[in-house]
This record gives structure tokens, C-alpha cells and sequence, in this order.
């Protein structure tokens, strides 16, 4: 009897639940890698043939500009970073996660402006790309996590699955942005003192609303670290991160630092969108509603830490040198602990490195692993005293979950 023939790709997605138009998309943007990496997060199985799979249309548009290949792909919005492929502080771009609503645009900034507008505004001004060039910029190091991370634990570690894309730890980067202080703009338009609510509109799309917004109060807009940045990582700001022009709202969920920023709607009144009423809101019996909002409205992240490793780990018996990333919105990091035995017990990881005071730290430890399967948690705590959770209560959407992960290891 003949080798078995090896099946085909686009049988071995539509098993896992992929439909033939993402399967085509993704094809299309990072080819047979791309594909597998949606499906599983891990290597092509060995019985699995990419040669078979059938050509992507012509002239489709793939949804990100950068190299898919690096990333475990989240639907056709989102490319999810391999934090073991990080070594040090600041995240390449390259690695450094992307989550859209639509694409990836390519804006030309000469033919782009970005209009401040709103009943407390005494007229609309708008800002060409040169004009906000010229004014004084500030760079700053800052991690930036979108507020599903870690979402598919809900269901993997409580066993209650979340709607929406199922994050694992890879949502999350920390980079050196540079740009203008968003009070400077908002001083710039002359905002009045009765000013309550700032509303940033992006240029992709929103559906049912034209391009995609996040409401914050006027106090975190004059904050002097939120920004509108123009550069990351020393370079021009890339496409897939929203050039020419992104907010950056330092320790608050990523849907709010709006990619390819185009309005500014400032107003004497608490201002709504679908993404502080049902989006990006926790609903759930512990979270009351609030406002117009079904439940609470997701703001300020939560602390948390992840292994820089994959899921699942594979590693040989014997001495292990491991390390991973902890962040919290409310201070630098100030310990971070392990546990092998389902946190019956804790020892002190040693942080590396300085800490910037809106950065991320890098841990690491030492492991003495014996054959068999184990689970490895980590639990940081912050300068304000906070520490993940052992338990967070559920939310329908899976918004910032941030008990201790149980990621799995096998030694062999």
C-alpha cells in the first residue's frame, strides 16, 4: 500500500471552522503560513500540503503591509505578536502586533488633514501633516495592549468563552513613540472651559459610524503622555500602526490610541459612540451599567505578566533559563513570581533591565524541569501595591482578563 497522500489546506482550515472568503484573504496576504498560523498558532503539520491549496484572487489586497510570517494571525484585522521572538525592551516593529477594524490603510499625508471640531471649539481648525511636524514633539517609551489580550483565557483557564477574537498574550508590544502632546493641539483650537469630553475619530471603517472612535474625558486628553504620534521606534510612524497621524493614551486599552486619526470632536457634554455603549465595554453581572453604556466602559488596562514562550511549550529535560514581560498601568513593576505547582507556591523571578515609568519589564528564572507535562504561572505586582487576581469575573466581550497563566509545558 501506497504513503498516504497528504491533504489539502484549504480541507485542513475549512475542518477548523475557516470560511473559503478568509481563507482566500489570508492566502492572499502571508500565503500556506498564514493560514496555518490562523488555524493553529503553531508549525504546518506534517500531513498537510500547501502545493494544493488553490490560488487567491487577483488582485486582492491583503490586509496589513508588514510580513505576516512572524505573527499567529487573528482573522483578517489582527496579527498577534510571538513574544518569544522578543529579546529586549523596546519591540521591533516588525513583531510588534497589529489589531484593525477594516485594513491597514495607506493615507498620503499630503492629501491628509486632521480636523479639531465640536460645540467646544470656537471654530474648526485643521492641521496639515507639516503643521503638526513643526510643533514641539516628545518621545516616550510606552507599552500598548489591546483590551481582548489574553481573552482566550476566559475559556481556556475558567472555561467560559468570550466573544471576539481569541487573543492568547501576544496582543501587546512596547515601543518609543514620539509625537505632540494632544493638549497642545486641543490649546491650539482654543477649547472652552466648559469642554467635558474629547472624541477621537479615525479614518477606517466603523460600521454603522464613519471611522472608528473613542470617547475620553477631557482630563486624560490633557494629560502631557497622551499623545499624537508621528513616530515609533525612532522611525516614521508605519502604515499598520496609523500613519501619518495616531493618538497614544499611555496605560488605557489600544482601541483608544485611534490609528490614521483624522477629527478631533471636543464637546460640553459627555459624548457617546458604539464604542463606549456596547464595544469595549464590560457587560456582565459585575459590571453595572453606566451612562449609556450596557455595563462598565473598558479604560484603564489591568497588570499583568506572560511567559515569552510558545503555546503550547515544548523543551528538552533539564535547566531552563525562562523570561517573559510584565506591565501594569499604574506604576513600574515591582516583583514578579513563578509557580510549577498550580500557584500552591511562588518564587521571586529577577526583573532585567531598567523600567520605563510607562514601559514594560522583562523577568527571568531559572527552571529545573523534569520530563512529563507542567504548567508554569506568573504573577507580577506593581509600585502601587496591585497584583493579578486569582480570579476576574466574566464579561461577555472578554475584556481585560489578568488572573495568573497556566501555560502549558511539555519536557521531554
Amino acid at each position: 500500500m501506497g504513503a498516504a497522500q497528504p491533504r489539502p489546506l484549504w480541507e485542513f482550515a475549512h475542518e477548523r471552522g475557516m470560511s473559503r472568503r478568509r481563507f482566500l484573504w489570508l492566502l492572499s496576504a502571508g500565503g500556506a503560513s498564514a493560514v496555518l498560523a490562523a488555524c493553529t498558532g503553531t508549525r504546518v503539520p506534517a500531513d498537510i500540503s500547501a502545493s494544493t491549496a488553490p490560488a487567491a484572487p487577483k488582485g486582492s489586497a491583503a490586509p496589513w503591509f508588514k510580513d505576516p510570517a512572524p505573527f499567529i494571525v487573528r482573522d483578517t484585522s489582527g496579527l498577534e505578536a510571538r513574544l518569544e521572538n522578543m529579546d529586549g525592551l523596546i519591540t521591533p516593529e516588525r513583531f510588534f502586533f497589529v489589531r484593525n477594524n477594516s485594513v491597514s490603510l495607506d493615507v498620503d499625508a499630503d492629501d491628509w488633514s486632521l480636523a479639531i471640531t465640536g460645540d467646544a471649539v470656537p471654530s474648526e481648525i485643521a492641521l496639515s501633516y507639516d503643521d503638526v511636524l513643526a510643533m514641539e514633539s516628545r518621545t516616550l517609551e510606552a507599552y500598548l495592549e489591546c483590551a481582548g489580550n489574553h481573552r482566550a483565557m476566559f475559556d481556556l483557564v475558567n472555561g467560559e468563552a468570550a466573544e471576539g477574537t481569541q487573543w492568547g498574550t501576544g496582543a501587546v508590544g512596547n515601543a518609543t513613540w514620539t509625537g505632540v502632546p494632544l493638549a497642545d493641539v486641543l490649546g491650539a483650537a482654543g477649547i472652552s472651559d466648559d469642554a467635558v469630553s474629547v472624541m477621537l475619530v479615525g479614518m477606517d471603517i466603523d460600521s454603522p459610524e464613519a471611522g472608528f472612535r473613542r470617547v475620553i474625558p477631557l482630563a486624560k486628553a490633557m494629560d502631557p503622555d497622551t499623545l499624537l504620534v508621528h513616530g515609533m521606534n525612532g522611525a516614521t510612524l508605519p502604515r499598520d500602526h496609523g500613519y501619518p497621524l495616531r493618538a497614544l493614551v499611555p496605560g488605557w486599552v489600544g482601541s483608544t490610541s485611534i490609528k490614521w486619526l483624522r477629527r478631533i470632536v471636543v464637546s460640553a457634554d459627555q459624548q457617546w459612540a458604539r464604542n463606549n455603549t456596547s464595544s469595549y465595554v464590560l457587560i456582565g453581572d459585575a459590571y453595572p451599567p453606566e451612562g449609556r453604556a450596557e455595563g462598565k466602559v473598558a479604560t484603564t488596562q489591568t497588570i499583568k505578566s506572560a511567559l515569552a514562550l510558545p503555546w503550547p511549550a515544548e523543551l528538552d529535560a533539564g535547566e531552563h533559563h525562562l523570561g517573559g514581560y510584565a506591565h501594569s498601568p499604574a506604576g513600574r513593576i515591582a516583583a514578579v513570581e513563578w509557580s510549577d505547582d498550580s500557584g500552591n507556591s511562588w518564587r521571586e523571578a529577577r526583573l532585567v533591565g531598567p523600567q520605563a515609568r510607562l514601559g514594560w519589564t522583562r523577568f527571568e528564572f531559572t527552571w529545573e524541569a523534569p520530563a512529563g507535562s507542567h504548567t508554569v504561572m506568573t504573577r507580577a505586582t506593581d509600585s502601587a501595591g496591585n497584583t493579578q487576581p486569582d480570579q476576574v469575573p466574566f464579561n461577555r466581550k472578554g475584556y481585560l482578563f489578568n488572573q495568573p497563566v497556566p501555560h502549558p509545558i511539555n519536557i521531554v
